[in-house]
């Protein structure tokens, strides 16, 4: 039986993964977090179209979740692969959840009653919200199944719910297991898609901008929280209700900075600038908009025009690259050089978005090592050739989709998602082992 192992289920995975299951193919989608979606599900709208990322992704992902021919590995992670293209053997090691995925209705009194409940920090809104130890990460996710974070749980960590946690004893369910254990699921597959997405750039790396010291020092992904109806303040652009009139963006935080090692241009930072900033036009009509740019890069389809809409709107773009920001009373003060005038400037800001890049993640090279694959000197996954085998490893079988390879774009990871798909579909087509819906 032909068959194909995905890891990760952000958008470039989910499209690898539907493409072969719906050639009549296995697929098996192996996904670190609780939830599949990838960054895509934090974003509020996408560039240059403005289309509702959630409208875009949920309908995808519930395709995903849904397909026969599709079995989904959510709160796991590979750790070992031996064999070849052909004859793959993997082992998965799957987390306990300690919620009992066929009874939980995702009710969430589990949360309602967890004594850790609004404390934690929410991974999903980037710290922008709160959560329970018992959660889901986010309204649409897929599976919609709660968990119980181990690292967190009083319970897990050191016994102190006593003998009646509170969360086990609400579940009307029954759902709350306390005695799951990790379990390995050992898998048999012909090939491999690698499609581990990045992680966002830190920018308590560059302490010269503040980020961690004012509040109101943010980053791109905090603001598409911000944003977002499904965020922690429902759509509305405010942080601690202070009123918002200037707002101030700065590109490039993390990318092409020499002094960091990360001389590669992040792709995408640009237009999500120009996004954000037609976004706080539009929800902040009377507010100043300035962006601090190094170059403009709108090299897609209809990106140059969306950044020529967005400068009409009153965005004003200062090319320099800011020396750092302070605080002066209630606001803050961001000090640049405005190399078109040749001269320093001030501006002063109630809110600064950092436009961070995007990095290798933290565990590429542990992943790398485990599947015997190469890494650029950027960091991220070397490819076979960049032009004429671009989802190719030096691994046969071994592919590579989406930001796992290098910055790009949603268009470009769902087009390598499908090119890798295919590649893999022409391995397993060799044997003719295609399934019929549902069959395994």
């Amino acid at each position: 039986m032909g068959a194909t192992l995905v890891i990760g289920a952000g958008i470039a995975g989910m499209q690898a993964a539907l493409d072969i299951a719906d050639a009549g193919f296995k697929v098996y989608l192996v996904e670190r977090d609780p939830s599949i979606g990838g960054r895509m599900a934090q974003l509020d709208e996408t560039f240059p179209t403005l289309d509702c990322s959630s409208c875009i992704l949920t309908p995808k992902m519930v395709s995903v979740g849904g397909h026969p021919n599709i079995e989904l590995l959510t709160y796991s992670e590979v750790v070992q692969l031996e064999g070849d293209v052909g004859d793959f053997r993997v082992k998965v090691r799957r987390r306990p959840r300690y919620i009992d995925a066929d009874k939980c209705t995702a009710c969430g009194i589990c949360a309602e009653n967890c004594r850790l409940k609004g404390r934690i920090d929410s991974e999903f809104n980037v710290g922008m919200g709160k959560r329970s130890a018992a959660y889901v990460p986010f309204p649409q996710a897929v599976p919609l199944k709660y968990t119980i974070d181990s690292e967190r749980c009083l319970m897990v960590q050191r016994g102190k719910c006593g003998e009646s946690p509170p969360c086990r004893n609400a579940c009307p369910a029954g759902a709350v297991d306390f005695d799951q254990q990790e379990e390995i699921v050992d898998l048999q597959v012909d090939s491999v898609i690698v499609a581990t997405g990045f992680d966002p750039f830190d920018p308590h790396l560059k302490p010269e901008y503040g980020y961690g010291l004012y509040d109101n020092v943010i980053t791109g992904l905090q603001f598409e929280r911000l944003s977002s109806a499904s965020g922690p303040t429902y759509g509305e652009i405010k942080l601690n209700d202070r009123e918002i009139n200037d707002v101030v963006f700065i590109q490039c935080v993390g990318s092409r900075d020499r002094n960091l090692g990360n001389v590669y241009c992040s792709r995408v930072c640009c237009m999500y600038t120009a996004k954000q900033a037609h976004l706080v036009r539009e929800k902040l009509p009377d507010a100043r908009v300035t962006v601090f740019y190094m170059d403009i890069r709108a090299f897609g389809k209809g990106f140059e025009e969306f950044y020529d809409r967005v400068r009409e709107e009153r965005v004003q773009y200062r090319r320099g690259n800011p020396a750092e920001i302070h605080r002066r009373g209630d606001r803050l003060v961001v000090r640049a050089e405005d190399t078109l005038l040749g001269q320093p400037v001030e501006v002063e800001a109630d809110l600064v978005v950092l436009a961070i890049g995007l990095v290798p993640r933290a565990d590429t090279q542990a992943l790398a090592e485990l599947l015997g694959l190469s890494s650029c000197e950027d960091g991220f996954f070397q490819e076979a050739h960049p032009k004429f085998r671009p989802t190719e490893t030096d691994v046969s079988g071994v592919f590579l989709a989406g930001c796992c390879q290098g910055p790009k774009d949603i268009p470009d990871a769902v087009a390598q998602g499908k090119a890798a798909a295919a590649s893999a579909i022409v391995i397993m087509s060799r044997s003719g082992s295609a399934l019929t819906p549902g069959e395994e």
